[in-house]
């Protein structure tokens, strides 16, 4: 478990996984990044009080702050041959691991996970919630809107063999954003399977306000491009979606303030079906959520497509330069 300023989730988070009901041994191991709030105090405060149980809290430092390095810290630390990732804003579902130990031997996969399930405590973070588990939102992918188990291109955190993650040598410590998929599409590039469950759902707490969740996305956004230049082949059309309802918005109101009120047609058109698109994501939610709904997904699909767009070649050319060292052995 990778954190920064977690306080809010850390003990919680814990908690959650501390009480799987996973028959076998179990250890957490808690990758430590430059935080500003209480997140050392209460990790100190869980190694204390697991200290002489059975199932144990460690912590290890990551003084980078940055999400593949604490992992591949963390990892290396780790004793046991399966490898749950989780977050500090994350919360396993009751009986996360023994059935994703299970579907491990079953399918014979490399990793396996499931649903990024997102749960809002207010207004906006219901909003989010819905925008992100929805079609409109963030497209087909399983691990957001749900379906069939089966082979995915990747999941959400992931349960993974440990000899998988030592051959692959972890993760990427250059990519700070879009690690799991990098990982991902390295171990299908070798072979192995990524196995996306229904039955595997971790809730998620979601951004607090608007620019944190536009800085989020427009992370994301240059950093799958970054992939797709590392990875020749990789992209694929809901990827471009986004920079392309950039590109066509912000055209649209070039020309129609220059040329025409018609071009207006454009960001309208958009507006349409974003408002349009929340009324089935935002069925049951308060009105408060509901009205939201829409700035959220703006915030998601211009923040995601203006990364993308802007993501600097210098990244990849690092990237690429990079040379990962093995996680352990």
């Amino acid at each position: 478990m990778p954190v920064l300023n977690e306080e809010r989730y850390l003990r919680t988070s814990v908690r959650h996984i501390l009480e799987q009901d996973y028959a076998g041994e179990l250890e957490v191991v808690i990758a430590l990044g430059p935080s500003t709030d209480d997140t050392d105090r209460i990790a100190a405060e869980l190694v204390a009080e697991t200290a002489t149980g059975s199932r144990r809290v460690q912590t290890v430092p990551n003084p980078t702050g940055r999400t593949p390095a604490g992992l591949n810290a963390a990892i290396k630390a780790s004793r046991h041959p399966v490898v749950v990732r989780v977050d500090g804003h994350g919360m396993l579902s009751p009986g996360y691991i023994t059935t994703a130990v299970r579907l491990l031997h079953e399918t014979g996969a490399a990793n396996v996970g499931g649903i990024m399930h997102a749960e809002g405590e207010n207004d906006w973070e219901r909003a989010v919630a819905a925008a992100m588990t929805s079609r409109i939102g963030v497209g087909n992918a399983a691990f957001h809107t749900g379906g069939s188990a089966g082979e995915a291109e990747t999941v959400y955190l992931g349960v993974f063999r440990r000899e998988v993650l030592e051959q692959q040598g972890g993760y990427n410590e250059e990519f700070i954003r879009a690690q799991d998929w990098e990982l991902n599409y390295r171990i299908r590039s070798a072979g192995g399977r990524i196995w996306f469950s229904p039955e595997l759902l971790v809730s998620y707490r979601p951004r607090p306000s608007v620019a944190a969740l536009a800085k989020q996305y427009r992370n994301y956004g240059r950093w799958r491009h970054v992939v797709a230049r590392y990875h020749a082949g990789s992209i694929n059309l809901r990827y471009l979606a986004p920079p392309a309802a950039v590109l066509a918005v912000g055209a649209g109101l070039v020309a129609g303030a220059v040329f025409s009120p018609w071009a207006l047609v454009l960001p309208g058109g958009y507006l349409a079906a974003i408002t349009a698109g929340s009324l089935p994501a935002g069925r049951g939610l308060p009105v408060g959520a509901r009205v939201r709904i829409p700035v959220a997904l703006a915030t998601m699909h211009m923040s995601w497509g203006w990364g993308y767009l802007t993501s600097p070649r210098k990244l990849a050319r690092t990237v690429i330069a990079s040379r990962r060292e093995p996680v352990a052995g």
